[in-house]
């Protein structure tokens, strides 16, 4: 593991029987986004989540997809959510908090999140597909739920509206990586970020 406190980096790899995969981020990055984790559509949300949360996403999986998406899906949730965690250090001088509306066409999400170091995850994506391209609908939900334990912290994402389960995916994403970026933003030195005085 690489961690540059000043440049908020981590890097990890993690392997198992089910899964291989390999994690870069930089937290103050351009939101750009090199991934393959060998299911399309996990890709595009990354993808996403990369752009317009302005961290630096590359990620490896190589997964034993002839079983199923779900092995692959959680394991990237869990070294994503790891590296994450490990770029932000002791948490000092963060903004902590974080929460966004993101609207696509008919569909509007609402994330809320905190880096304190609680975890717990409330997820209602209200998918009725049983997939989206190659993912299955209920591994989306999964995959919030897993990266919120990997990264600490308390998640809460809502689906307020929406018809379309692309649409209503994507812009839990969306809301998700803004909710992120607000939350990993720097405040003054020093400044308390909690009651008691430390996460």
């Amino acid at each position: 593991m690489n961690i540059t406190n000043q440049k908020r980096t981590a890097s990890l790899q993690r392997s198992t029987r089910e899964t291989d995969i390999s994690v870069s981020v930089n937290l103050d990055g351009s939101g750009t986004a090199q991934v393959s984790s060998g299911l399309g559509f996990l890709d595009h949300m990354l993808t996403a989540l990369a752009c317009h949360s302005s961290i630096d996403i590359t990620l490896q999986c190589k997964g034993d997809l002839h079983v199923d998406d779900h092995h692959s899906v959680e394991d990237c949730a869990i070294v994503l959510g790891r590296a994450i965690d490990a770029a932000l250090g002791d948490r000092n001088d963060l903004a902590r908090f974080g929460y966004s509306y993101a609207p696509l066409d008919e569909s509007l999400a609402r994330c809320v999140i905190d880096l304190a170091t609680r975890v717990h995850a409330t997820v209602n994506l209200q998918l009725t597909r049983e997939k989206i391209g190659d993912v299955a609908c209920e591994n989306l939900t999964h995959w919030f739920v897993t990266l919120a334990s990997s990264l600490r912290c308390t998640l809460h994402i809502d689906i307020i509206r929406g018809e379309n389960d692309h649409h209503k995916a994507e812009a839990a994403f969306k809301a998700f990586a803004l909710a992120l970026k607000a939350a990993v933003s720097r405040t003054q030195p020093g400044r308390d970020i909690s009651t008691k005085g430390s996460l």
